[in-house]
């Protein structure tokens, strides 16, 4: 198979397994292109993306523009003198960046298109409710997500995933994917497939705070792929209403109990060792939480040391 000089664009770990099959498929990443460094942790350190960190560890060298239109920066992207750019979980590129390499920019995107375009499909797919969904590799147009298909593969959404444990899934699924897609391109067999109008699709928004907040209203099987939509992150969340004091409480890990029930929504029954919220139609256990002012642990061990009122509940 013919090698490609391949030019990766990415920031966060899901991106740097595809990163990682391109080198041991044997194509050569003349660069990454990645985020600048950003402030994280108490002491608001500078710290370098994922990809970064994997490219200075095998020597592959490193732009990290602010801009990408800059005259500069695309004089520095095509020194790299890349075949093909491979997008894994980046940012919207202008033409001028996306037009430049021979065989083109294709992007990796965590869902079957053309259903879940945008920032947060894994956490979309599980929220609604879906029982399966994918990865995609398509060129990239002027517009976001809806450039011609070349590959998909699709993975079942197992009962228990959560956010977390169908992102690695996909990870893993999707940097197969982008190998697999190299190869076509490099042999001149890649053919491509426009998708579908937009009519009737699901869409996969930015989640915001207010989004992932509980709606402890809607039908039980509904919150909990609310909760397991979300975790670990960014997390469903309520409010704690104890007595006269109100404080947020982050639910990571929940279960359900179907049972009738003559408890108002959002009451709050607990005993030593488990805490159960009445819903219309039944219980959701809450089994892993954080609340405020507090670090994540189990359920249990929060009841340990938190005194619940008997007006208790959540909202």
């Amino acid at each position: 198979m013919k090698r490609l000089k391949v030019v990766f664009m990415g920031t966060p770990d899901f991106a740097v397994a595809s990163l990682h099959a391109i080198t041991e498929a044997g194509h050569t990443v003349t660069g990454v292109v990645t985020a600048p460094d950003r402030p994280a942790g108490r002491g608001r350190k500078l710290r370098a993306s994922a990809v970064k960190q994997y490219a200075m560890e095998h020597a592959i060298p490193v732009l990290q523009p602010t801009n990408l239109k800059r005259p500069e920066f695309i004089a520095a992207l095509k020194a790299l003198d890349g075949d093909v750019q491979v997008v894994v979980a980046f940012r919207m590129l202008p033409k001028v960046v996306w037009d430049l390499p021979p065989l083109g920019t294709f992007n990796l995107h965590a869902s079957l298109l053309p259903e879940y375009r945008g920032a947060a499909p894994i956490n979309w797919a599980i929220m609604n409710g879906e029982k399966r969904t994918g990865a995609t590799t398509f060129f990239i147009d002027d517009k976001i997500d809806t450039g011609e298909i070349i590959l998909q593969e699709p993975i079942a959404i197992a009962p228990t995933d959560t956010a977390g444990t169908l992102h690695d899934k996909l990870m893993q699924l999707g940097a197969g994917l982008v190998v697999r897609t190299l190869a076509l391109l490099a042999e001149g067999k890649a053919t491509t497939q426009k998708q579908a109008s937009d009519a009737g699709l699901k869409t996969a928004h930015k989640l915001f705070k207010d989004s992932c907040k509980i709606d402890w209203d809607a039908p039980l099987d509904m919150i909990q792929n609310h909760v397991r939509g979300l975790s670990p992150y960014p997390v469903a969340w309520c409010y704690l209403v104890n007595g006269s004091q109100k404080s947020t409480l982050k639910v990571y890990r929940s279960t359900t109990e179907i049972v009738p029930h003559d408890y108002d929504t959002g009451f709050l029954i607990a005993n030593k060792t488990a805490l159960k919220v009445a819903v219309k139609e039944g219980y959701l256990h809450l089994n892993e939480v954080q609340l405020e002012g507090r670090k994540r642990m189990a359920t249990k061990d929060l009841l340990n040391g938190l005194s619940l009122e008997k007006n208790a509940h959540v909202s």
